[in-house]
Parts: C-alpha cells; sequence; structure tokens
C-alpha cells in the first residue's frame, strides 16, 4: 500500500497569557497616606512536578493529577538539580524506571522492567536494538515527561510497552533576547560546553533558538571514551493570534565505547572483586574465545574495576539528524487542528575485535500525524488522529562468534580478539575487504537440506505504518471524569537480503497485518486535594531489529510473530495536589503483560505487578523528593534463554577450592523451558530521595542516593547482585544573579556497585557492569 507524505495542515496554538495578581489596600492614618501591597510570596523554585504541564500522550496543557496515569514530568530546572545526563539517570527522580547499563551507552530507558520507547514531541525516535545505540544528548530538551505504561491510543502501535520518555523540545522567544553558557570539567578529563541563546527576529511574530553542546569525555574504564557534538537550532512563527508553528533541527555526531563491563561474574567476583583467571581453551586447542571453549582456572585476583571488555582498536560512531514541525491552529471556539512532522536519518557504524559488526548504512523515519480536537460542549470532547509512518532501514550485523566468557580480562588484548577462521568467514558474507557480516536470509548451498549461514539482523527492509485513532474524553460530573480511546494502524511491510551470498538470489518477503489498541481510564476527585484513578489498556505491537527494521526470519519469510505482540495494563492511583500546599504526592499498583524481544528475534512473555509512588516538596529555602517502587517481574509461562545457562559452565573442576566448573563449555546457548520465574536482572524494591536547601540567596547544598535491594543477575540465580546504594552530594554559589559554580561529588561514599549489561537477562551468566568509583564535576554556568 502506496501513501505519500502527508501535507503539513494549518493548526492553532491556545495561547495562555500571563496572569499576575496583587491587591493593594489604601489607609489614611494622619493625614498621611500610606499604601500597602498585599499578595502571595511565590516559594516554588521550579523542582516540583506538580505545576508541570503535559503535552502530547494524552491531550495537550494536562496538569498532572489530570492523568490517569503514573507519570513524572522533569523539568529544565530539575534536570540541572538532578545533574541528569543519561536515560539512566531518570531513575533519580521516577520510580520503577531501574535499568541495565546498555553496553555503557543507554539509548532507550527502562520502564517497570523493560525496556520502554522513546519519543519527542509525540513522535517515537529511532532508538537502539533492544537498549544497545546510538547515545542520547539532552541539549534539545527542555522537559523529560516519564510515562508507565505502554503507549496512548495518540501515540499509536510501537514496539516496547514497559512505558515511555516523550522528550518535549526546547522553543524559541518571540519576546525577549536571552542565552546560557556553560563549562563543565569532571575527572577523568571529562569536559563539555554549551552555548544556548534565544531572541526574537520579529517581535511577537518570530523568533529563533540555537544550542550547541560539546562532550569530549575520558572515561575511568580502559580504552573507553565518548566524544560528541549536537546542534540544534528551532523556529517559533506567529502567523497571528490563533496559530503557531514551532520547527526544530539537531545535527548529532558520536563517537563512544561499547563496554560489556567485567566478564566471569561469579559471586565472588560480585561481593568481593575477585576474578577466576585463565583463557578458555577450545577443542581443537586453540585459546581465540569460540562456542564451547573451557577455562582451567590458573587463580583467583582481585580485578581492577577499570579493566572491562574493550578494544583501543574498535570502531564505533554515529551520525543522526533529525526534524520537527508541530503547527497548532484554532479552527473556531469549538476546534482545533495540531500537525506533527517528523524525519530523521542515521548511520551507525561499529566494527569489533571480537567480531561484532553492526553497520546501519542509511535509516530513514518520516511521520505524520494530523489531530482534530473538537468540544462538542463544555462537558464532551473528542480527539480523531490519522498517522502516517515510514520507516527504511539498511543495515548489515554479525553477532554469532562473539565469546565472552572464555576470555581472561587480565591477559593481553589479544585474549580478547576474534580473527574468524576460514570456516566461519565461509559462513558470513564480505561486506568490504577484512569486514564480514551475516546475509540477511539463509541459503542451502550444498544442498542437505540446513543453512549454510549463519544469521543476524542483517536487513534491507521498508515500513508503512498507517494508523487511525479516536478518544473521547468525557466530564460527566464535577468531580468525574472519563477517557476512551481506540485506535487501528495497517502495516505493509518488505524486507530483502541486501547482500546475498554469490551465486545466490536475493531472498525477500512482504507482509501486511492491522494491529489494534485500546485504552479506558477514569479520574474521579475525591475532594480538593485528592484525586483517584484508574486505567486499562490493551496494545498489538510489533517486534522489530535495529533502527525498526524488519528482518527475514526462518524460511526466509517476515514472521507473523513479529505482529503478535500483546500487552496488557491495569492500573490504580491516587493523587495528591492540593492548591494551598507545597505538596505533591501520588502512588499507583500496577499489573501489566507484555512481550519482551530476545537477542534471536523471539517474544518472551513477562507479567509485572507492584506498587510505586512519588513525593515532592518545594518551597524556597527546601526542595525534597522520594520514591520507592516494588516490582514483582516473572516470565508468563513463558519460555527464556541465557548467552549460557551459568557462570560455572565456562570453567572445569580441575580448581574446587576457586569454582565448581561443571566443564559444559561457554558460551553455550540455553533455552529455558516455560515458567513463571523470576525475571533476572530487575531489583524488587528500589528506594531514591534527593534535596536541596538554600543556605543563602547564593549558596546552595543538595543531595540524592538510590537504594537497591538484591536480585538475581541470571536467571538460575546462582549469582546476586547484594543490597546496594549511591550516595551523591552538590553544592552551588551564585556570585551574580547571572554567573554561577556548581560542584557534584557523586557516589560519595565510594560504593562498589554493579548493574545488568543487557536487557532481558540475555547476559546474565556471562557479564557484569562496575559502576563508577566517587567522581567529580565542575560546573560553571553564566545566564545573559
Amino acid at each position: 500500500m502506496k501513501h505519500a507524505y502527508l501535507a503539513l495542515s494549518l493548526a492553532t496554538i491556545l495561547n495562555t497569557p500571563l496572569v499576575a495578581f496583587a491587591a493593594e489596600k489604601t489607609q489614611v492614618k494622619d493625614s498621611i497616606e500610606h499604601i500597602e501591597v498585599a499578595g502571595q510570596v511565590i516559594k516554588s523554585q521550579g523542582l516540583s512536578v506538580k505545576n508541570e504541564t503535559i503535552d502530547g500522550p494524552f491531550g495537550d496543557n494536562l496538569a498532572l493529577q489530570d492523568i490517569a496515569r503514573s507519570v513524572t514530568p522533569i523539568s529544565s530546572e530539575l534536570i540541572e538539580q538532578l545533574n541528569i545526563t543519561t536515560l539512566q539517570d531518570v531513575l533519580a527522580v521516577s520510580p520503577n524506571t531501574y535499568s541495565a547499563s546498555g553496553f555503557g551507552a543507554p539509548s532507550l530507558p527502562t520502564i517497570r522492567g523493560q525496556l520502554g520507547e522513546l519519543f519527542q514531541d509525540g513522535t517515537r525516535r529511532q532508538a537502539g536494538n533492544n537498549g544497545f545505540g546510538v547515545p542520547l544528548s539532552f541539549n534539545s530538551v527542555e522537559q523529560i515527561d516519564v510515562v508507565k505504561g505502554a503507549p496512548p491510543v495518540l501515540f499509536g502501535s510501537s514496539q516496547r510497552n514497559g512505558g515511555f520518555v516523550n522528550l518535549q523540545s526546547k522553543v524559541a522567544s518571540t519576546d525577549e533576547s536571552k542565552g546560557k553558557a556553560s563549562l563543565s570539567a569532571g575527572r577523568w578529563d571529562q569536559y563539555s560546553a554549551q552555548i544556548d541563546y534565544t531572541a526574537p527576529i520579529i517581535k511577537d511574530k518570530v523568533g529563533f533558538r540555537v544550542s550547541y553542546e560539546h562532550l569530549d569525555h575520558g572515561s575511568y574504564y580502559d580504552y573507553s571514551g565518548t566524544k560528541s557534538d549536537s546542534l540544534f537550532a528551532a523556529l517559533r512563527i506567529l502567523p497571528d493570534d490563533k496559530s503557531t508553528w514551532d520547527i526544530n533541527f539537531e545535527l548529532y555526531q558520536v563517537e563512544f565505547t561499547d563496554n560489556a563491563g567485567i566478564n566471569r561474574p561469579t559471586q565472588a567476583l560480585i561481593d568481593d572483586g575477585l576474578y577466576i583467571t585463565g583463557q578458555g581453551v577450545q577443542a581443537n586447542g586453540s585459546t581465540v574465545p569460540a562456542a564451547g571453549s573451557i577455562v582451567s582456572p590458573t587463580g583467583q585476583v582481585n580485578i581492577d574495576r577499570s579493566t572491562v571488555l574493550t578494544d583501543p582498536d574498535n570502531q564505533n560512531e554515529a551520525t543522526t539528524y533529525l526534524i520537527h514541525s508541530i503547527y497548532k491552529r484554532e479552527l473556531s471556539a469549538n476546534a482545533s487542528l495540531k500537525n506533527i512532522t517528523y524525519f530523521q536519518h542515521l548511520q551507525r557504524e561499529e566494527i569489533a575485535q571480537n567480531s561484532f559488526v553492526e553497520i546501519i548504512d542509511g535509516a530513514d523515519t518520516a511521520q505524520n500525524r494530523t489531530e482534530l480536537t473538537y468540544s462538542w460542549n463544555d462537558e464532551q470532547q473528542t480527539i480523531f488522529a490519522f498517522d502516517v509512518r515510514y520507516n527504511k532501514v539498511l543495515g548489515y550485523s554479525q553477532f554469532t562468534t562473539e565469546a565472552d566468557l572464555p576470555i581472561d580480562l587480565t591477559g593481553p588484548l589479544s585474549n580478547r580478539r576474534i580473527p574468524l577462521t576460514d570456516a566461519q568467514m565461509s559462513r558470513l558474507v564480505e561486506l568490504r575487504p577484512g569486514v564480514f557480516v551475516s546475509p540477511g536470509a539463509q541459503y542451502d548451498i550444498d544442498n542437505d537440506g540446513s543453512g549454510d549461514f549463519n544469521l543476524s539482523d542483517t536487513t534491507d527492509s521498508r515500513s508503512w505504518q498507517t494508523g487511525f485513532a479516536i478518544q473521547q474524553d468525557s466530564d460527566w460530573t464535577d468531580k468525574l471524569h472519563t477517557s476512551v480511546g481506540y485506535r487501528v494502524d495497517y502495516y505493509d511491510v518488505e524486507a530483502r537480503d541486501p547482500i546475498a551470498p554469490q551465486g545466490q538470489t536475493a531472498a525477500s518477503d512482504s507482509i501486511n497485518d492491522t494491529l489494534q489498541s485500546g485504552q479506558v481510564s477514569f479520574n474521579y476527585k475525591l475532594n480538593a486535594d485528592f484525586t483517584g484513578y484508574g486505567a486499562a489498556s490493551y496494545n498489538e505491537a510489533t517486534s522489530n531489529s535495529m533502527a525498526g527494521g524488519n528482518v527475514l526470519g526462518g524460511g526466509n519469510v517476515i514472521s507473523e510473530q513479529n505482529f503478535a505482540t500483546e500487552n496488557t495494563l491495569v492500573e490504580f492511583g491516587l493523587k495528591y495536589a492540593p492548591i494551598d500546599s507545597d505538596w505533591y504526592a501520588d502512588g499507583a499498583v500496577f499489573s501489566q503483560r507484555r512481550s519482551l524481544r530476545n537477542r534471536d528475534g523471539s517474544n518472551t512473555g513477562i507479567r509485572t505487578t507492584g506498587f510505586e509512588s512519588q513525593v515532592f516538596y518545594d518551597a524556597y529555602p527546601y526542595w525534597l523528593s522520594a520514591g520507592y517502587s516494588y516490582i514483582d517481574a516473572r516470565y508468563d509461562n513463558s519460555a527464556s534463554s541465557q548467552d549460557s545457562a551459568q557462570v560455572a559452565d565456562a570453567f572445569d573442576n580441575s580448581r574446587p577450592d576457586i569454582i565448581a566448573g561443571t566443564g559444559v563449555g561457554a558460551p553455550s546457548f540455553t533455552p529455558f523451558a516455560p515458567s513463571n520465574s523470576q525475571v533476572q536482572g530487575i531489583p524488587e524494591q528500589s528506594f531514591s530521595f534527593n534535596g536541596n536547601y538554600s543556605i543563602t540567596s547564593k549558596w546552595q547544598t543538595g543531595f540524592s542516593g538510590l537504594y537497591t535491594k538484591s536480585y538475581p543477575l541470571d536467571f538460575l540465580q546462582t549469582v546476586k547482585i547484594r543490597d546496594q546504594y549511591t550516595l551523591n552530594v552538590n553544592t552551588s554559589y551564585a556570585f551574580t544573579p547571572s554567573t554561577k559554580l556548581r560542584l557534584d561529588v557523586n557516589n560519595i561514599t565510594n560504593q562498589k556497585n554493579w548493574r545488568p549489561v543487557f536487557e532481558g537477562g540475555y547476559f546474565g551468566a556471562t557479564l557484569a557492569f562496575p559502576e563508577l568509583p566517587i567522581n567529580a564535576k565542575l560546573t560553571l554556568t553564566h545566564k545573559f
């Protein structure tokens, strides 16, 4: 089914004027006039979620207490206060967002125990393959909205359904000129600079904004670092008093490290930093890491936590650019129109010495959504949405010959390198001299009835997604509000092998499918301070590979299973948002059933139930917040798999004083039978807390902390990450109203904490990520 890009529609913005109030009281005494001005003292520092509005997911300009979901809006002030620089950092303020390290460069959020989606201005961004992808820059971001549960019907069918983050872009000012510059320097030669400036071009009509960020980060970890540049530009046009048009552009280039952490995660490594030495040996006597290798332990040593699975000769870089257009117009007193257009282009290349290859030779995504909002009366409102999304991916992948457990990290670099044998190369295709990748399909060249090649995520695919959504919002009384939504998405997908073996006809396939989603929710105001809510949703989603592409599966066809991911949510909550108080609090209980895409492309059902709560207090000179989460995440009578069944499989039993090895060899891909076992890599309980105190009008000090309960690292629960905590402190001093110096000291107690490396626990018996030791950063900020 062919579609053309939708033309930009006229739209409107609902201008909300700022209103200030002051009461004047005049008294006359002894013929002398006294004028007393009375008004409410503004105590908020912009560090509470209470007064933030949410645009996009459920409608526009919605107050937090009016949304029937667990939501945490993180303002630009809160981003600065909490020193949020990666998606992992949102756990500091949003419960149930604990994440794996994402190989040191997380590109997706983790919410309620599963990868979530990443949106910007209401459209889904390209992101990583199961969380591993291009790092995210916050240079273009004004606000981060963290929402639990599957995306709503207005956002449409997607891939990941634990929750989502919607980034709200910076906008240009049309009425004043202002700017901000910041410089920072941190431990391990980590330097960054940013400048952000906005000004009107035609006052009250047209404004522009430019923001540039440069990062040059060394690293605590061996052979690691990040260098990036982000250029963001925004234009705001106000054609008349009924419309607004925001256009923004970002160009982002980054060189970064694929950091797999430390292998051989025994309990002794987690608890005491003890690493088992000895290089794995193949059956033929080779010490090159390969599947089935067996390690004869040669000893046990304290390993430096900076010694991780990296290589100085690895290549890893990416370039992407994005364009967003948001156009709004008030059509009448009852109707308004909003049009959102998005385009992103991505190129990425990683060639690693351990034989891993992921090359995105071009991924293009375009989306256009038009929303019509019509108010039938003061109580009934309907939102209609029509959505078209196009995605094209040309990419090459090879991960079938990786082998981490056989590697002795304490030995020479040659221990980590995997030169391909002639037999291995014969099962791959040479993309260019010396670079071998999997073909995008399977071929039986010798006619023995089995395929002769290793498959990964190589594909040349394109997809059209056309969706229609309707959402009805109703105020039945002054206290009761309901919302009901439905959406249908039609998919038209094609995939072909872009690099078929010599002499073979490239395989290809196409598929059409229709996916549906629905939601229902209610809000009930118990009184002026408390609002109770309930929400339920059903969502059919897709299962994709790198950059959202589609691959050919068994039989060289696109699997129907990729369009059979069903997700459900039931959530009840209570929100406390008193008008005359500086407090905000909410709590929610939930049950979610969703699917996790496995490394081999299959889906695994996971059911989670839990509770989460957040509390905020914001009144100068104090600011405090706390969040608590409990989650019971289990396989939903569903199968799972790991790179190896357990870490002991990598070792023989020649040193039982060190480890009781099983001699199975590793890696040895292990499927586990359907079960209701606890999902590995997710803490059942976590607690976060933050605070800030203004000692004087110029001097502030603050803290933040995170505690996570013990949890299993691997499926069989042979190794656990113990209870652990991290405590950070900060202080800032304003030399002038415009110039401020801030010092952050992270992990001030120098805890030796760990995280999983990969979402879903696939490497739970193979890898663990050592978190950073104590470190400091100094930041100078000047506003002009």
